[in-house]
């Protein structure tokens, strides 16, 4: 099986968050929701700035038509554009996908959409895709993702030291969690309990 017919565009909607396929119409959208908080000023994340938005989905949609990634343009439930995220580092011979590049609008943060997209994108996975693993890496420094990524159930594997190449010239270490398949039912139960607290 090949990645260009494991991993196809669909759109995953939830009560409060829905995911669309990236595509070029959705980088005014995307500028708008960055400059909410000025996010490509945080040094350890790769979020784009408005004149770096188009660059950021032509890689994104050049990586799908290699079968490489499944990029995402994120809605709340009122239609507006707050962010992006992607299946990347797609392995349909492991049946393995990482789920990252993952950015919202400051006003949408700390709220339950992150929560219920988490729970889309997991459920597509395994369920759909029927992963045998998904995968979630962030930078050593970004405290508040790796928090995040183990509040959903995630268990880290390790630390890759010196790892990526980062835009200002250093190397981060990258922190790597993952789920597996034998993990999901759990998992799922954990993410739609914080999602029926969060409506309470």
């Amino acid at each position: 099986m090949s990645s260009t017919n494991w991993i196809q565009p669909i759109s995953l909607r939830g009560q409060h968050v829905s995911l669309e396929p990236l595509a070029i119409e959705h980088v005014p959208g995307l500028q708008a929701a960055a400059a909410d908080g000025e996010l490509w000023k945080l040094w350890y994340t790769s979020v784009p700035s408005p004149d770096q938005a188009q660059a950021y989905v032509e890689t994104a949609l050049a990586l799908r038509e290699a079968g490489l990634a499944m990029p995402w343009v994120v809605r709340d439930g009122a239609g507006d554009i707050v962010g992006s995220t992607r299946y990347g580092n797609v392995e349909a011979g492991n049946r393995r996908v990482e789920i990252g590049w993952t950015w919202y609008a400051k006003r949408v943060q700390r709220s339950g959409l992150n929560t219920e997209a988490k729970l889309l994108l997991l459920t597509h996975a395994f369920e759909a895709l029927e992963c045998n693993a998904v995968e979630f890496r962030t930078n050593w420094f970004n405290h508040a993702s790796r928090n995040a990524i183990a509040r959903l159930g995630a268990k880290q594997d390790g630390v890759l030291r010196s790892h990526m190449r980062m835009p200002d010239g250093s190397y981060r270490d990258t922190v790597v969690f993952s789920i597996l398949a034998n993990e999901w039912p759990q998992v799922k139960r954990h993410l739609q309990f914080k999602l029926e607290q969060h409506g309470s």
